[in-house]
């Protein structure tokens, strides 16, 4: 589950009905994605890491974050490989297939333009 910040870099440490945000299917695969696009990361450093390129606005739950995970990997858009963290643990590290490169540049597409007539219709007087 994606929790949606009241506010721009609250400190929020209960959830509440209003913390969650219904987003569309596939978001949270797609922000994955994203962000193994980028680099290499395991678990842990990709939650903090949306987390942080959404300037606090997007936090990822480790209950949604792993079974996403194993999703991707099973349906060949990641792979993982064993590696030891930046505080020396052993971690599987994320990183996209030649398959998950294509997925993600069309879904990218697609959510570009789902989120462009969403806000024609919203600036719509």
């Amino acid at each position: 589950m994606l929790l949606l910040s009241k506010q721009k870099g609250s400190d929020m440490t209960a959830e509440t009905n209003d913390d969650k945000l219904d987003l569309p299917q596939g978001t949270l695969d797609l922000l994955i994605l994203k962000t193994v696009a980028l680099q290499p990361e395991h678990g842990w450093a990709i939650a903090q890491r949306v987390q942080q390129l959404s300037e606090d606005v997007l936090q990822v739950r480790q209950g949604s974050l792993y079974p996403a995970l194993h999703r991707l990997e099973h349906r060949g858009l990641i792979r993982a490989t064993w590696g030891v963290s930046e505080n020396n643990r052993k971690a599987r590290f994320y990183e996209l297939t030649a398959e998950g490169k294509r997925h993600l540049a069309t879904e990218t597409g697609q959510w570009e333009r789902l989120t462009a007539a969403v806000a024609q219709v919203l600036e719509a007087s």
